[in-house]
């Protein structure tokens, strides 16, 4: 059987949405950085590429009109390579690189790339809304409509997890990502970008841009306490739900290459991992974020593993909430989960999360020496997905 390998993974540092770096720059101009940069990593010929699939939560305007192709375009990749962009919210990029993986063992497609990608900043405020909502649908499955923030007020809710345990979690998200960053645990997936950005003066509000190189997440804080998250209003009045245990909004691009095993081995190409499996299952909308509870099980079944087989758990943290509930439910040990913080700490562009995740768990898994790792999230709209790697 022909089996996928992840032989480079690239991501640009996650810039803070609307006041960060790439507050100005279009969708294909950023994932093309990075397809570049994991193209050059991998050692091949960009013409070897035969299709690009990348994840976008939101994708129009800057990261619309296929942003995948755009991106095979921007970056100089032969016309005869091909591009499809995949959305399955904040599952785009996982689901990307099972896609290429796909391809790579049922079509025999010798090497392909897999990746995600966010501009918040430039398309969040600016979503068409024209006929958003389908009546029935409203009638039948009003929850449907609920924004993620409100599914979590009901996760919180209903299986009692305070904000306390909340923010405490997300201390811990920052401190931990924190602590590998000035380890330098990041670099081996950052490529530094330099890009124009956009500022308004604090003072007189007056709106200029300058040219900076972000080549770190702008979003990780070394200096967070509890003392300090605790005082931070909810989003929502009476919620629980607040910026310190909520994942940020942020932009950013990231990339895989994706080969087949004997043509990289023929190469002498050493992979990074090994594509076992991927799974997604539905969940009731107004606590989409429980979905891992029920993606992680199916995968595992099919794949022929146990908990206890998982030497790695990468759990976007949407919200602390959900995190908490699927680690406890799920039997997550906390020592491997998280290890180097996330979303809440680093930032969650909602189509690059999965991508960085997966490059991520494979990077930290080899310095650990554990086989498996686990990719896992909670989707928009009630899904949950996962996707099992055997790290190399």
């Amino acid at each position: 059987m022909t089996d996928a390998v992840i032989v480079s993974t690239a991501r640009t540092g996650l810039a803070k949405s609307w006041r960060g770096a790439f507050n100005m720059t279009y969708g294909p101009t950023m994932g093309a950085h990075v397809v570049k940069a994991a193209i050059e990593k991998a050692g091949i010929d960009p013409a070897e590429v035969e299709d690009i699939i990348m994840g976008c939560g939101l994708p129009e305007g800057n990261t619309g009109n296929n942003v995948a192709r755009a991106i095979g375009i921007r970056a100089g990749l032969p016309v005869f390579t091909a591009g499809v962009t995949v959305n399955r919210y904040c599952s785009s990029g996982l689901q990307a690189i099972a896609f290429a993986a796909q391809r790579i063992i049922v079509d025999k497609v010798p090497v392909m790339i897999g990746g995600g990608l966010e501009s918040i900043s430039c398309v969040q405020a600016e979503l068409n809304m024209h006929m958003f909502v389908d009546p029935w649908i409203k009638e039948h499955k009003p929850e449907f409509y609920m924004t993620m923030l409100q599914t979590a007020e009901v996760v919180a809710k209903r299986y009692n997890i305070s904000r306390e345990a909340m923010d405490e979690y997300g201390v811990r998200s920052q401190l931990r990502a924190a602590a590998a960053q000035a380890a330098g645990k990041f670099k081996d997936e950052i490529v530094p970008m330099t890009v124009i950005m956009g500022v308004a003066d604090p003072k007189t509000q007056q709106l200029y841009t300058k040219e900076v190189t972000i080549d770190a997440d702008e979003g990780i804080r070394p200096d967070t306490t509890l003392e300090g998250v605790s005082k931070i209003k909810p989003a929502l009045p009476g919620g629980v739900i607040a910026a310190g245990n909520a994942s940020q909004f942020s932009d950013g691009a990231s990339a895989c290459v994706l080969m087949d095993s004997k043509l990289a081995e023929k190469r002498g190409v050493k992979p990074l991992g090994i594509f076992r499996g991927f799974a997604a299952a539905g969940c009731e909308p107004d606590e989409m974020g429980i979905g891992p509870i029920y993606a992680v099980p199916r995968l595992l079944e099919r794949t022929g593993l146990k908990m206890k087989d998982i030497g790695l758990w990468e759990l976007n943290e949407a919200f602390a909430v959900q995190v908490i509930y699927c680690r406890d439910k799920l039997g997550i040990p906390d020592d491997i989960l998280n290890v180097n913080g996330g979303s809440i700490a680093i930032g969650h562009p909602y189509g690059l999360t999965g991508s960085r995740l997966v490059g991520h768990a494979l990077i930290e898994g080899k310095r650990r020496g554990v086989k498996f790792v686990v990719v896992t999230m909670c989707i928009g709209g009630g899904q949950g997905a996962a996707g099992l790697f055997e790290v190399c």
